[in-house]
């Protein structure tokens, strides 16, 4: 079992680097999103997952005026005094927890010493947000040990604020959210603009859902998201000065939006007809999710896609390979770019049985033709930030 394995040896790290044993066992989850892309930043709903590819952090409380790290997977340890005012460093996984440990001490609670050893199965880089599983885990183990009595949506907003302010990532809040408030075999709907959420089965017996890693990241992602902000925002602005009675931008109608069409031109047009269909998107996805109709969703899956790729402009060769080549194949109900766009993760809805054949199918057709090695990830809808007891998987 790969949980139990990595509990194992993030424990058999802690015991290496420290000499003690752990006393606490915590697992941090990675994220996926069904549906509803760049929308958070525009008073939209968003339709997360966590799933079962974690961090896991082995712990003890020490009477001690230092905080000592040790990432197993870099290799690499920190250490820092928990009486001091943080800034940020030159290691970048540091900053992640320093920015935690800052939020939380301008809050004005009191921490304690800490040895911590970490791990990880979510792989970085491929947008299933290991940066969230990192901040959240932490700001958890802080909270749960030295009872400071943050709420989880507190905790959530704990690590957002660590990634902007130590770590530089102006994101939106999903990411952590989905972290946090992750349960088995449930979606959170969450609504960007209040942050209410609610929870809808994800049944999806029969079906897998699959990452193919387009193992590409274009240059032009930091500057192809400002843009896109920009074209939105523009957009905004002129539905704003016609509709000034309309509070939030999720309210504005296509017709609406067509009476701006002239004066916005159609780059903001195509932008923000792209957010103002993904938002319905999104609850129709979760509509399709109560009543198990996998059809269906797979269906939306792949409008986003077009959406993501025509309209919005985010999508790649790489990326439209991929999902254009998942889509011809029996099995398939839907395919999409997950994530900010201009490479990483595909997701993809597809039959149990019919799950290897699509994967060898793709794999060798993306191979030949970009001389790329894309990697997948099978993935489970699951708990979100919890504890586990030291003696659950013993060694």
């Amino acid at each position: 079992m790969i949980q139990e394995k990595l509990i194992n040896d993030t424990k058999e790290a802690f015991k290496t680097a420290f000499q003690s044993e752990p006393e606490h066992i915590f697992l941090s989850p990675g994220r996926i999103n069904i549906i509803g892309e760049h929308v958070d930043y525009s008073d939209g709903f968003v339709l997360p997952a966590a799933i079962d590819k974690y961090i896991c952090f082995a712990v003890e409380k020490v009477d001690s005026e230092t905080c000592t790290f040790f990432a197993k997977d870099f290799n690499d340890s920190f250490s820092f005094n928990i009486n001091e005012k943080q800034s940020p460093v030159v290691q970048t996984w540091v900053n992640y927890l320093l920015g935690v440990f800052n939020a939380i001490q301008e809050e004005g609670k009191t921490i304690g010493g800490l040895r911590i050893a970490f791990s990880s199965t979510i792989p970085m880089g491929s947008g299933l947000s290991s940066s969230a599983a990192l901040e959240c885990g932490f700001a958890f183990i802080l909270n749960q040990i030295f009872n400071l009595d943050f709420s989880k949506k507190e905790i959530s907003l704990i690590g957002q604020k660590s990634e902007h302010t130590f770590v530089g990532v102006k994101c939106g809040i999903m990411d952590q959210f989905a972290s946090v408030f992750g349960k088995d075999g449930k979606v959170i709907m969450l609504d960007c603009h209040s942050l209410d959420h609610q929870y809808f089965n994800a049944d999806l017996e029969g079906y897998s859902l699959v990452l193919f890693d387009s193992c590409v990241k274009h240059t032009h992602l930091t500057s192809g998201y400002n843009d896109r902000r920009r074209d939105v925002d523009n957009g905004k602005k002129a539905l704003w000065e016609r509709f000034p009675h309309i509070t939030r931008f999720r309210d504005f109608s296509f017709d609406m939006l067509d009476q701006v069409r002239e004066e916005i031109g159609e780059i903001s047009y195509k932008r923000c007809l792209y957010l103002l269909k993904e938002i319905k998107r999104v609850e129709q996805a979760a509509q399709a999710l109560s009543e198990n109709n996998a059809v269906r969703l797979g269906e939306l899956l792949t409008e986003t896609h077009s959406g993501l790729s025509k309209e919005f402009e985010v999508s790649c060769d790489e990326l439209d390979f991929l999902v254009e080549q998942t889509l011809k194949e029996d099995g398939v109900l839907g395919a999409r770019i997950m994530g900010g766009g201009f490479g990483g993760c595909s997701i993809n809805l597809i039959k149990e049985d019919f799950v290897d054949k699509v994967i060898n199918t793709i794999s060798e057709n993306y191979q030949a033709e970009f001389n790329i090695q894309m990697k997948i990830y099978q993935v489970k809808i699951s708990e979100g930030t919890k504890e586990y007891t030291t003696n659950e998987f013993s060694i």
